[in-house]
């Protein structure tokens, strides 16, 4: 699905970051070794669906809404697999973690560029998120130098 309007991709942000928190809570009982890890990413996707909220409800207004096109966002570029079913080792399952970070942080990226004309809120909270994401995925990766 091509995303054009701002409330297309805060729709879209909002369901991947609880895609991605429903996927962190099964890891958190399936590794509760590393559960406390986990539990602190579903927190985080928790804040992030908030920041969007708030941040589409006070800056993106009906007049935006109709004239402003985030031409070229397409979901299928951004989907995430958060099936658990397949793998049982951790070793796997966090190279999973690392491709699907890898795809939510570019849809942040990618939503930041698009909306950098339309104000300076809208990108600055997609910009903090990415930040959020990298700062995650240099968690998981300690998690598989650990398991090494």
């Amino acid at each position: 699905m091509r995303l054009k309007t701002a409330s297309e991709v805060i729709n879209f942000a909002k369901e991947v970051e609880e895609k991605s928190a429903e996927f962190y809570e099964g890891l958190a009982k399936m590794y509760s070794q590393h559960g406390d890890v986990f539990l602190s990413f579903v927190k985080e996707n928790n804040k992030n669906k908030l920041w969007v909220q708030r941040v589409y409800q006070e800056v993106v207004s009906d007049a935006l809404e109709t004239g402003f096109s985030f031409e070229g966002l397409d979901t299928d570029n951004y989907l995430i697999k958060v099936d658990l079913s397949e793998d049982k080792d951790l070793s796997e399952v966090l190279k999973k973690i690392l491709e699907m970070e890898e795809k939510i942080q570019k849809f942040y990226i990618d939503a930041a560029e698009k909306s950098k004309s339309l104000l300076a809120d809208v990108p600055r909270v997609f910009e903090r998120i990415v930040k959020r994401r990298e700062k995650r995925k240099l968690e998981i990766k300690n998690l598989q130098e650990v398991r090494l």
